[in-house]
């Protein structure tokens, strides 16, 4: 696959306008397998930010990420569970201050996942 593709360059630059894309190009059951129930969504998450680090993003390009993922999933997705549900509804209710904060809190967690 080709580096343009890539949500993340050599550089450790993250391209942010490709999440969609990235995201898009994940098949439907991939998507459930992830959506469907809330640990499966924090191992899933907990490993992308592990990558994350390997490359060397610090936090609040994490952070940056999990924005852009996170209003996608606002937007495109329907919530499978309580838990997913509770985080729409904090997303959709947060100005864009809170929703970054949100964001940090996300890739947290899923730091404390990984431990």
């Amino acid at each position: 696959m080709n580096e343009e593709k890539h949500l993340i360059n050599k550089e450790k630059g993250i391209k942010e306008n490709k999440v969609d894309d990235t995201i898009d190009r994940m098949s439907d059951e991939r998507k459930n397998e992830i959506l469907e129930n809330f640990q499966a969504f924090k191992k899933y998450l907990s490993e992308k930010v592990e990558v994350g680090e390997k490359l060397g993003l610090d936090e609040e390009k994490l952070a940056k990420v999990a924005e852009k993922v996170a209003d996608y999933l606002a937007a495109n997705e329907e919530p499978k569970n309580r838990e997913e549900k509770l985080l729409q509804e904090l997303w959709n209710a947060g100005n864009a201050e809170q929703q970054h904060q949100l964001a940090h809190l996300l890739v947290r967690m899923a730091l404390n996942e990984e431990k």
